[in-house]
């Protein structure tokens, strides 16, 4: 039995996400014995990806609540700027950073940290396109394949999944169960 396997996890989508950001995670923690939801702002909805592949979201954001979750996930390229356009998406990650739940981001995804303002003194890698945004919203920035302070977790790109994988999986086998 992995160490993670039962834990719920909570990824979330909008249009514009990168393809692998979603998906490796998606596969990989089902893989590990995960119940893994795809969460958009709209239940049952198909987002498409970057480069148009679809993913239909289970459940609406508005819909959940972070105490269900043991992690929250939210992949980069675009659709972060997206998410945050939907109140309740902001409102699920305050949430989960309020609860201290593993908070996962990469690439564009620490958009959203900055819009939930959780990353005051914290530890945080993203896009470099992002570091601006993320400093300005109080994030220490670092350049590395994955960040971790604490349960944040952050990664650059797609390249770094492999890394952001193991800080995840890290993060969740150590943190108590919802």
């Amino acid at each position: 039995m992995s160490r993670i396997e039962g834990k719920r996890v909570a990824v979330l989508v909008e249009k514009f996400y990168e393809d692998l950001e979603l998906w490796y995670p998606v596969l990989r923690l089902r893989e590990a014995g995960c119940t893994v939801e795809i969460v958009g702002p709209r239940a049952g909805e198909t987002y498409a990806s970057k480069h148009g592949y679809p993913c239909k979201s289970e459940v609406a954001a508005a819909d959940v609540r972070a105490q269900s979750y043991d992690a929250v996930i939210i992949p980069g390229g675009y659709s972060p700027d997206h998410m945050r356009r939907c109140q309740a998406m902001i409102d699920l990650v305050t949430e989960a950073a309020k609860l201290g739940k593993v908070l996962a981001a990469i690439c564009h995804g620490p958009w959203m940290l900055c819009s939930a303002k959780c990353l005051k003194g914290r530890k945080v890698t993203g896009f470099f396109a992002i570091r601006d945004d993320v400093e300005n919203a109080g994030g220490v920035w670092e350049d590395a394949a994955c960040v971790r302070d604490g349960n944040l977790v952050t990664s650059r790109t797609p390249q770094d999944l492999p890394a952001f994988m193991e800080g995840i999986m890290a993060a969740m086998a150590e943190a108590k169960t919802h």
